[in-house]
């Protein structure tokens, strides 16, 4: 599925708190594991830990997020939506802008 970053956020750090999350769920491991990148993923993976305690993966640092919207592999119904824009990631961490 295609992965977002909030421009708002900064390394290390969400600014997508609460009902935020119902559109933008991010992209989670389970506490103590580390995410491991697909074919092709060429930025640096990590992970941070939310407020409510889950872990949520980074690419590059910055929090990466899911689109409620998207229902199939490739859809990119997120590009460029809301206040602050959301923008697909590359699988190298950079924002399509």
């Amino acid at each position: 599925r295609t992965i977002y970053r909030f421009p708002p956020d900064s390394v290390d750090t969400s600014t997508c708190p609460g009902g935020c999350l119902q559109t933008w769920p991010p992209l989670t491991v389970a506490s103590g594991e580390t995410p491991t990148a697909g074919d092709g993923v060429t930025g640096d993976l990590g992970t941070l830990t939310r407020d409510d305690g889950s872990t949520q993966v980074t690419l590059n640092g910055f929090p990466v997020y899911y689109f409620a919207g998207d229902t199939a592999a490739g859809d990119v119904n997120g590009q460029n939506v809301g206040p602050g824009k959301w923008f697909v990631i590359t699988p190298a961490g950079e924002m399509q802008q």
